[in-house]
């Protein structure tokens, strides 16, 4: 049995919550709790696996009592957040600082619209008791990224498409922080997340980064140095046109359960980039990505993931490797230098050797 804890100021939510994971007959909520200096004692009185914390609390609040969850007891705590702007500018700093997961409320939850959470709470859950213990990524502070620069951006002949689930946010931000504002390719993003939040992530990643990172649009130009995140609930496809490359947003039927789907994102750019195209697929659990990333190889594209010991959840990467598709296995500190040079790469072959050569890392990692 896997012991949950429940935190939310709302007595309704300490009522509905457990009701809907006890049908799980894997999961017992062992209690609840209306603030966090109440659940700091629940857990250590009762030793949960997970806990579920709402961020808006009297007293301590869920930010504060994350901190000290991560502090005595690293547990895995999954958010459950408001569906708001404010809502997912606080869920992504509760995922900066240890969160497992999230999921979010639906704006009534006195319809039946809370059922629609029921299975995605229950399954990470199950997946956050089996990670046991917090994976932090490595700190960007380590590393950090290059000043921002306002560059003329071109339409990019190279592309790079990734796809995350959880643990996604925090190794994307990595990542990309990583790469320069000079990177020759265009980089498109499909990570699993609400409607909503994605916007969210966009615009905390543009401030953060060299790259210029939007939510996407239809229409939108693939330009070198670009980063576009697939809106959530819709799909994103590549197309190459007459006058540049394009993202096409489209609100197709889910694919793997999912919308956004990263095997829709993959399967166009084996399509239409074919070796000049390059597909990664990092944390996250599921199988999605793993057939696309399989199309990719066999068009002549680059195909890497994510290694098991520096993902937070080892399903997405596991199932395109054991497939056969992925021709490296990296550790996340190693995927932006194999991108620069990889990109570099194939810009110096397309243009005779002309380029530019790639940073010191990448030049050791190719």
């Amino acid at each position: 049995m896997i012991k949950v804890l429940v935190v939310d100021d709302s007595a309704l939510m300490r009522k509905l919550i457990p009701q809907i994971l006890e049908r799980d007959n894997m999961i017992q909520v062992v209690g609840t709790a209306m603030d966090g200096q109440f659940a700091l004692k629940k857990i250590g009185d009762l030793r949960p696996d997970v806990v579920t914390l709402d961020l808006e609390m009297p007293r301590m609040d869920g930010m504060e009592t994350l901190r000290e969850i991560m502090k005595h007891y690293n547990l895995p705590v999954i958010i459950v957040s408001a569906h708001t702007k404010a809502g997912a500018a606080a869920t992504f700093r509760a995922l900066n600082i240890g969160a497992f997961d999230f999921v979010a409320k639906p704006r009534d939850v006195l319809s039946a619209q809370l059922e629609g959470i029921a299975q995605e709470l229950s399954t990470k859950i199950r997946v956050a008791a089996a990670s046991r213990k917090v994976k932090l990524v490595p700190a960007v502070a380590a590393a950090p990224p290059l000043r921002k620069v306002k560059l003329e951006r071109r339409i990019a002949e190279r592309a790079v498409a990734i796809g995350l689930s959880t643990g996604g946010p925090n190794a994307l931000r990595y990542l990309l922080t990583q790469l320069p504002s000079e990177f020759p390719a265009a980089v498109l993003v499909v990570q699993h997340m609400p409607e909503g939040f994605t916007e969210t992530l966009a615009r905390r990643l543009n401030e953060e980064c060299a790259l210029d990172v939007k939510e996407a649009q239809s229409g939108d130009l693939l330009l070198s140095g670009r980063v576009l995140i697939c809106p959530g609930n819709r799909h994103i496809k590549i197309r190459r046109m007459p006058l540049g490359n394009i993202a096409v947003l489209t609100d197709e039927a889910t694919v793997n359960g999912h919308r956004p789907s990263v095997d829709v994102l993959f399967r166009s750019l084996a399509r239409e980039f074919g070796p000049d195209g390059v597909a990664v697929l990092m944390t996250g659990m599921g199988e999605d990505g793993a057939d696309g990333m399989g199309e990719v190889k066999a068009s002549g594209g680059t195909t890497i993931a994510q290694n098991e010991e520096s993902c937070v959840v080892y399903g997405m990467p596991r199932a395109a490797i054991e497939r056969g598709h992925a021709s490296r296995v990296l550790p996340l500190e190693s995927i932006p230098g194999v991108l620069l040079a990889q990109c570099n790469l194939q810009t110096q072959q397309a243009n005779n050797g002309l380029a530019g050569g790639p940073r010191d890392e990448a030049a050791r990692l190719k």
